[in-house]
């Protein structure tokens, strides 16, 4: 529990949380609104999902179940849901943040971490990681599962509960929830 705090309450994240409660006061959810939003959301937090029961953190190479797709399956989940949530508010001023968010995410976050990630994965695991990195695109999923050789598959390649709640995928299950439910209830409100 404690981790889960201590995670979800970082600074930077404490300004998102703070921008979160902004756009839900002046969203304009309607039903229609809430009931499309919820399909990017869905499809966002189970590929959240499946990603971190496959996620190998630091123990090996993940390159199997999402990640034989694309690079990035965590990122390109929060974005489906970022963008099921934009949706739901259906308001000028979300539409304005998620602008901001796109140049942002795009123009400074996501160079940066895939920069510090891919150098640090490339240390690890050399060869492996430039031909994993090569053959499969960052947040554009690939038709075909990528097939890495024998010798660079993780031990275990199947789903595991262990490595969900590892990677502390429930608190990430549990703000999306109450994201939505803030969303029916500013419905609700403004009914």
């Amino acid at each position: 529990m404690l981790r889960f705090v201590r995670k979800r309450l970082r600074p930077r994240l404490l300004v998102v949380y703070a921008l979160a409660i902004a756009a839900v006061l002046l969203s304009r959810p309607t039903p229609a609104s809430i009931a499309v939003g919820l399909v990017p959301i869905a499809l966002g937090e189970a590929l959240r999902l499946w990603a971190t029961g496959h996620l190998h953190k630091n123990d090996a190479l993940t390159v199997g179940g999402p990640y034989a797709y694309l690079r990035h399956p965590l990122y390109f989940g929060t974005l489906l849901i970022g963008a099921g949530f934009l949706i739901m508010a259906w308001s000028a001023l979300a539409f304005g943040f998620a602008a901001l968010f796109v140049l942002v995410y795009f123009g400074y976050y996501m160079p940066y971490k895939d920069r510090i990630e891919s150098a640090r994965l490339e240390s690890i695991y050399g060869d492996s990681y430039r031909r994993y990195s090569a053959a499969v695109p960052r947040l554009v999923p690939r038709l075909h599962a990528y097939q890495p050789l024998p010798a660079e598959r993780a031990p275990e390649k199947a789903w595991r509960a262990t490595r969900f709640a590892d990677n502390n995928e429930t608190g990430t299950a549990v703000v999306v929830a109450v994201g939505v439910l803030c969303m029916v209830v500013r419905w609700w409100g403004i009914s």
